[in-house]
């Protein structure tokens, strides 16, 4: 793959060989800047599971202290607790008639539901299973605790699984993010996502980082 003259040149200032200090990833990462958009900043963690068990997957939710910088469109079904979800701002609200919309199109970035909506979802389970939007109770997204769930949404929680690779993959902020920021946040997803490891997986969880702008090149770090 071709890559741009500004990728190249900020990719021979970083050593491949070299693990960087978080500060140090961050700096090379602001002082390179590529694009001429507010890049998101990305962390890319590889894990050491057996991806063939699934009892050893990786999954949980993440607060960013500073948030991401990414505005997500939430979605609510439910049928006790609607004023909740409209007093905690959330985008789209609805029941029974919402369920039938999703079968046609999807609206939203996070969906968030009540108990009793369940049964009903299952009828668009093939549709949001794959996608990962399917409420489900380690993500905290299928609660009774509407308003707090929308409002921790709204200020930055997110959440997170591993890919077919065993990997996880996180926006942890924007480029233009003051550095501490970002670097309390990138600490705070590490954190949860070592929090997350399964009961079946013995031993050490993480086998490497990566932090890398949304154009540039990846810079391996240590925590």
């Amino acid at each position: 793959m071709k890559r741009g003259k500004k990728y190249r040149k900020a990719g021979e200032k970083i050593d491949k060989n070299k693990v960087y200090s978080l500060e140090e990833a961050i700096k090379l990462i602001q002082e390179n800047k590529i694009a001429k958009f507010d890049e998101s900043i990305e962390v890319h963690i590889k894990t050491n599971i057996d991806i063939k068990k699934t009892d050893q997957q990786v999954r949980g939710t993440a607060v960013f202290p500073f948030g991401t910088g990414k505005t997500k469109k939430i979605a609510v079904i439910t049928s006790t607790k609607a004023s909740e979800a409209k007093e905690a701002g959330a985008d789209i609200i609805g029941g029974e008639e919402l369920i039938a919309k999703i079968s046609k199109k999807i609206e939203f970035d996070v969906l968030v539901a009540t108990p009793e909506m369940m049964p009903k979802l299952a009828k668009v389970a093939k549709i949001l299973g794959p996608k990962g939007l399917m409420p489900n109770p380690k993500t905290e997204t299928l609660t009774q605790k509407i308003k707090e769930t929308v409002a921790a949404l709204r200020k930055g929680r997110s959440a997170f699984k591993n890919d077919d690779s065993g990997n996880v993959h996180q926006v942890v902020g924007k480029i233009s993010f003051p550095a501490e920021n970002l670097a309390e946040n990138i600490k705070s997803f590490v954190n949860n996502v070592e929090k997350a490891k399964a009961g079946s997986f013995k031993g050490k969880l993480i086998s490497g980082i990566t932090v890398c702008s949304t154009m540039g090149p990846g810079i391996k770090i240590s925590l």
